[in-house]
């Protein structure tokens, strides 16, 4: 009997796919957490970091033999961690780190009010992937300015760290289809946000017995309230 042919699947198509699972095996979020970055200069990377404005959650030490450091870039649910004897590759050879963006132009000039070096922003030569231009995502052949139609994924903007470990500024207004956007909200997962709610419900309800009064414009003080504890900024009382 003659089998059917599938049909081939395109290049250019985008799908999302779910990894089939036996029935009744509950799915566990897995949350991207960690970045580790080879450095040859413990401090000097510490430095550069903090003048970027990233927030810095951790750094500890084992005696003389170990250290590690970790920054979050702001909105970030993912961080980054560098130090001494915490990886073995070489110092400079982390590449092509993505970070999302919603407006290309005003991230570059925060960064270089910051003092950090940057490229102009760029944008791919309609997807040309071998030329004398860095590997990146959509292209190595860079175009100077934004993306002529203002495309969501198609302007860029690059840096480094000062081993080389290089960095890609990517804007992004809008999502694929399927995907969370992450200039909304950084919960990954409905859990998340249900026990972010929580927590804000438990301090506005202290707000409330602090001022003795009802405070009816809650959904605004909550929303104050989950921004500021995501950006590991002062929370409102």
């Amino acid at each position: 009997m003659t089998q059917p042919q599938k049909a081939p699947i395109s290049t250019n198509e985008v799908r999302s796919t779910d990894p089939t699972i036996k029935a009744g095996v509950a799915r566990v979020d897995m949350k991207f957490e960690i970045v580790i970055l080879p450095v040859s200069d413990v401090d000097r990377a510490k430095e550069f970091y903090q003048r970027l404005g990233w927030r810095l959650d951790a750094d500890f030490a084992s005696g003389d033999d170990w250290r590690g450091i970790q920054f979050t870039p702001p909105g970030s649910g993912c961080s980054i961690i560098f130090g001494k004897n915490v990886t073995a590759a070489a110092p400079g050879s982390a590449q092509g780190l993505y970070l999302i963006v919603s407006d290309i132009e005003a991230a570059r000039n925060e960064l270089l009010s910051r003092g950090v070096e940057i490229s102009e922003v760029f944008h791919d030569a309609a997807g040309v992937y071998s030329g004398k231009d860095e590997p990146y995502l959509f292209g190595r052949v860079r175009v100077n300015g934004p993306d002529p139609k203002h495309s969501s994924y198609r302007s860029f903007a690059s840096f480094k760290d000062p081993d080389g470990n290089g960095w890609l500024l990517q804007e992004i207004t809008s999502r694929l289809p399927g995907r969370i956007d992450s200039a909304a909200t950084s919960f990954g997962s409905v859990s998340d946000l249900a026990s972010a709610l929580r927590r804000a419900e438990a301090a506005h309800g202290q707000h409330e017995k602090r001022t003795g009064h009802r405070d009816d414009n809650w959904p605004d003080w909550y929303a104050a309230y989950m921004v500021a504890e995501q950006a590991g900024t002062e929370l409102p009382t």
